[in-house]
């Protein structure tokens, strides 16, 4: 498609948290036209309210999709409407931003995936942390330890009300070391660029209101080729503890990497989104020692406090959409990567349920 000068007119399905994030983009910046918003709730006049905006509303897809004619569609909802949407959506000759997870299978990420290569349309997803400054730097930094890393992360999130429920809608479908692992497992492959081939899991059930057979903490571990490994930790709900729930921290043969934000580890409040992509600060130690044995270089420090707030990086994610469109540029790589991510997550999944390793 070719846009020339006219806005991309993009229909924006759901509206809660990263929807109304990229809605706020596409109200603002050039290039951009919202002809509706979906969802099958309030959250869309609600939106409306925030962004002071009279945007179509739609409470289908279907309909929305027929009726507003976009040239492009966002899809903001829960995991298990991801590939369909998206699916429909390209059929309908609409390039795609999608949030992550692709999908809530892995088979279902790759007929989004090949569905974008059928109809020739641009399918970007949501990896936040790719357009982070602060993260590209962390993961640059991370490279310069040599090999193997030892990689040891987590985000667990105390929720409470209406974000407690969002949890247990997400967990209707997906546990949080597949929604949120994806990131840091694509971070994780960033750092080592080497193949990973083995994981193991474990996960446990901490409320009654979950169903049964699914759990709402998991902590995995992953192996690589190089001999490089993998923690990461994600729980969701009421009964998690926000004492340690942010930590990003690389270990390599000449040293150490860590993200040290002060600030959104103390503020107590881990279901703050803003806190989730927050660096504030980068600490590198040198592992290099002196003829007395002692540590030759200090710890070097190196100070994020400029970085783009949530908002921002919505703004990049959507930015970089449109130069895909309008530049033509080549996303398959990126595509997958986002398949593999969630397919070392879902093999997670699968070991946790399992009791056992998972060879990948």
């Amino acid at each position: 498609m070719e846009t020339g000068n006219k806005n991309l007119r993009v229909l924006v399905v759901g509206c809660g948290n990263m929807g109304s994030s990229h809605a706020a983009a596409y109200h603002h910046l050039d290039g951009f036209e919202i002809c509706g918003l979906v969802s099958k709730g309030d959250s869309k006049r609600k939106l409306n309210d925030k962004l002071g905006a009279d945007y179509p509303l739609f409470d289908d897809f279907e309909d929305a999709i027929q009726t507003s004619r976009p040239d492009a569609v966002c899809i903001s909802t829960y995991p298990d409407t991801h590939e369909a949407f998206a699916i429909r959506a390209m059929e309908s000759g609409c390039h795609v931003f999608i949030e992550k997870p692709l999908a809530d299978s892995v088979a279902g990420a790759q007929r989004v995936a090949a569905a974008a290569k059928k109809y020739q349309k641009k399918l970007l997803v949501g990896y936040i942390l790719r357009y982070h400054p602060s993260w590209q730097k962390f993961i640059e930094l991370a490279r310069g330890l040599g090999k193997p890393l030892v990689m040891r992360m987590n985000l667990n999130q105390q929720s409470q009300a209406e974000k407690w429920a969002v949890h247990q809608n997400l967990l209707k479908s997906l546990s949080p070391i597949v929604d949120c692992g994806v990131h840091y497992l694509d971070v994780m492959c960033q750092m080592t660029r080497s193949r990973p081939i083995e994981v193991s899991a474990i996960g446990a059930r901490l409320s009654d209101v979950i169903a049964a057979g699914n759990y709402n903490y998991g902590q995995l571990q992953i192996r690589f080729e190089d001999g490089s490994v993998g923690w990461y930790e994600s729980g969701w709900g009421p009964m998690m503890s926000d004492t340690a729930f942010f930590i990003k921290d690389v270990i390599g043969p000449q040293g150490a990497v860590s993200i040290v934000a002060r600030e959104a580890a103390a503020s107590g409040n881990s279901d703050n989104i803003d806190s989730h992509t927050r660096t504030e600060s980068i600490k590198v130690h040198h592992a290099e020692l002196d003829a007395a044995g002692h540590f030759a270089k200090p710890d070097t420090w190196i100070d994020m406090r400029d970085e783009p707030g949530h908002q921002e990086l919505c703004n990049r994610e959507q930015r970089a959409f449109l130069k895909a469109i309008i530049e033509d540029v080549d996303l398959q790589e990126a595509t997958e990567e986002a398949v593999n991510s969630l397919r070392i997550a879902f093999a997670c999944d699968e070991s946790v349920r399992k009791g056992e390793r998972v060879k990948l």
